[in-house]
């Protein structure tokens, strides 16, 4: 893997983190002391560097192959800075150093592989973590005083081996940059290399601003270069571990509580005894009574006309009465009987009820015998829709339309081809009757039908 590609990806993977906290800490608006359980992370502190020391080791606790036998335990130190996210996540940034070391002192001979020992120095080991509490919901304490930890992340290593042959004879990676000019060709005084590192951990909260911090990670290299060995020719992946034990130091206000440290559970438990939020839901039920109150008086109907009093212009009309939408009594429409219905022609009237657009029932003998028309020789129609003078002529106008489209539907759902009826609407114009009355106003909601 290339070492400029490795850099690139391990800077765009902290500017990535900066970026993440940057925009978390821009969409904090609370800065209140008194925490909410959605009140944002503006009411916590967020930010926390760490120091650490411990032991390097080449094996891991999961197993697996090594090219040397036994182990040994080296000192390691390293700094960590981290963004609490939430609760249960935040990312860390890691930088440590140290050595790792091994020897073949058991393996028959003290040589394996052809070496006797190593010891690798790492120059600087960085990566940046997803950190995730396992247990932040706490139904025994108020506040969290241990929290346990796993991690995962993303890192690059430099280092540098020095291998003790079976000879005796000592190579040193170091030294390969004062080589011939063939050497320094393919110098390599420190390799440098992509991994992965996987942890767990347990913290112990000593104060507000301090806690106690121990962990394992291993580290599972990108390459076999570790040890400085190439164990039978083949390139097995290297490993190393690293056990340590660390402070870590909460920045931020003195007034906010840490996140990592806060119990959800409590928080809410808190809020809910707030003695204004109860206020609050009170004060709510009190409008939520009026609201339903008022409802109730809109929907008192004294008459049982299906009218509500609010609305209704004629109170105390007798029970049965059809009445229009303002509870009004509707005037009695007699209904017109076309004349000659045994000997229809199709072109009769067809009349409307007020201020509908809804075909009467028997207006369907006329429109059938238009439709057999229409369908047996041909030719068009067209459709005139009108209206009495009740209401706007804007209104009528469009009562008119949908009148003579009503029929239009009918005679197309009976088989008639669509473009035979060609429909349109007039309004209040072409009266046949006085608008005046109200037997004039019946014969003027009509549909007239006339061959093209």
């Amino acid at each position: 893997m290339n070492y400029s590609t490795l850099k690139k990806g391990l800077a765009a993977s902290f500017v990535a983190m900066v970026g993440v906290t940057t925009l978390a800490s821009a969409q904090d608006a609370t800065t209140s002391s008194s925490a909410k359980v959605f009140g944002g992370r503006g009411q916590y502190r967020t930010w926390s560097i760490g120091v650490n020391g411990g032991v390097l080791s080449p094996f891991v606790a999961i197993g697996g192959t090594n090219d040397f036998k036994n182990a040994e335990v080296n000192l390691g130190y390293g700094i960590s800075l981290k963004k609490q996210l939430g609760h249960a996540f935040g990312l860390e940034g890691n930088i440590f150093r140290g050595k790792i070391s091994g020897t073949n002192k058991d393996v028959a001979g003290g040589v394996q592989n052809g070496t006797k020992e190593f010891e690798t120095d790492v120059a600087y080991s960085a990566d940046i973590r997803g950190v995730v509490n396992v247990a932040t919901v706490d139904f025994l304490r108020r506040e969290n005083s241990v929290n346990f930890y796993v991690s995962a992340g993303y890192g690059l290593i430099a280092y540098a081996p020095k291998v003790t042959l079976a000879n005796g004879s000592v190579v040193d990676w170091k030294d390969k940059a004062t080589g011939s000019a063939t050497d320094k060709h393919d110098a390599k005084t420190y390799v440098k290399e992509a991994y992965i590192p996987v942890g767990v951990g347990v913290k112990f909260k000593v104060s507000e601003r301090v806690a106690f911090n121990l962990g394992y990670t291993m580290h599972f290299l990108d390459g076999d270069n570790l040890d400085g060995v190439y164990a039978n020719g083949a390139s097995n992946k290297d490993k190393f571990s690293y056990g340590y034990a660390g402070l870590e130091f909460s920045l931020g206000s003195k007034s906010k509580p840490a996140l990592e440290w806060v119990n959800p559970l409590a928080l809410m438990y808190d809020e809910l005894k707030d003695p204004s939020l109860r206020n609050e839901v009170e004060a709510l039920k009190t409008r939520v009574s009026a609201v339903e109150q008022s409802i109730e008086g809109l929907k008192k109907d004294s008459d049982g006309d299906g009218v509500s009093d609010q609305f209704d212009k004629c109170p105390g009309t007798p029970a049965g009465t059809a009445v229009d939408g303002s509870g009004c009594p509707l005037p009695k429409v007699e209904t017109v009987v076309a004349p000659n219905t045994g000997n229809l022609t199709g072109f009769e009237t067809i009349q409307f009820e007020f201020n509908s657009s809804v075909l009467k029932t028997e207006s369907y003998p006329t429109l059938d015998k238009l439709s057999s028309v229409l369908r047996e020789n041909g030719g068009k129609v067209t459709v005139n829709g009108y209206a009495s003078s009740e209401g706007t002529a804007a209104y009528n106008l469009k009562l008119s339309k949908d009148r003579a489209n009503s029929v239009k539907t009918y005679l197309v759902n009976s088989g008639v081809n669509a473009s035979q009826v060609v429909t349109k609407g007039h309004g209040e114009a072409n009266p046949i009757a006085s608008n005046d009355t109200e037997e004039g106003r019946i014969q003027n909601r009509r549909v007239e039908s006339a061959r093209n």
